[in-house]
């Protein structure tokens, strides 16, 4: 009787746990992509069967309670995105992980994909593209991010090209970017972009759908507004901070 009940408060919590989660479905070539908004810089995505986790952090999930993991992203090593508390429960024996030279040293595992390397999963394209900072600094002077030691990735996941920012500002490698479907922004400060920042990356490489994330107590209203009047993109405000 005490396991018959275990296992119902096991189930119950992870069906409610499982609810709280927004969840997007977008439409590609080769069927459903399913993204799941689990929090600050934490992504989960289902493709074809395949389970994508990006920077997963149990700062913002029970990861014990989430699918296990085919593959794994990581871009950069800061504990809010490189976290060896949420990536233990989901890896398995096949489970393929990219990230950067200073993820694996703290992951201890891993194929490290430079700033400008790709890499591929099945049939998803992998673009690491540099991220750092270009303004804001400790105040020891140092960036927060400096250059070379993180990744943005573009996914080219059935026909879409999905932009995962991590930790950035509006770099002119971002700014350059081509025929990006979706693209993930963050907008935390003052470790990442103001609002106005993310406008201007907008404006210069036009996502069709737009996602603000990791953007803590950054008021959303803000990049609403300074995007209201360009009509080819879609600004979608999920729970993110």
């Amino acid at each position: 009787m005490k396991n018959i009940c275990t296992c119902l408060l096991v189930f119950l919590c992870f069906d409610a746990y499982s609810q709280d989660f927004e969840r997007d479905v977008i439409e590609t070539t080769k069927g459903p992509l399913t993204i799941t908004f689990i929090g600050h810089g934490s992504l989960m995505m289902e493709y074809l069967g395949d389970i994508i986790h990006i920077d997963p952090s149990s700062r913002e999930a029970e990861y014990a309670e989430l699918p296990d993991a085919d593959l794994v992203l990581i871009t950069h090593h800061h504990g809010d995105h490189c976290d060896p508390i949420a990536f233990e429960p989901i890896e398995k024996k096949n489970t393929t992980t990219f990230l950067t030279a200073l993820a694996k040293e703290k992951l201890g595992k891993g194929t490290i994909v430079n700033n400008g390397e790709t890499a591929t999963y099945k049939d998803i394209n992998i673009e690491a593209i540099p991220a750092y900072n270009l303004v804001h600094k400790r105040d020891n002077g140092e960036f927060f991010h400096p250059k070379g030691c993180c990744n943005s990735y573009v996914l080219t996941i059935g026909g879409k090209r999905i932009f995962i920012g991590g930790d950035t500002e509006n770099t002119p490698e971002m700014k350059a970017l081509k025929n990006i479907d979706i693209a993930f922004l963050p907008m935390n400060l003052p470790y990442t972009m103001t609002p106005e920042m993310v406008a201007d990356a907008a404006k210069a490489f036009r996502p069709k759908i737009l996602y603000p994330y990791h953007y803590g107590k950054t008021d959303t209203s803000i990049i609403v507004d300074l995007l209201k009047n360009e009509k080819d993109i879609e600004i979608r405000i999920r729970k993110m901070s």
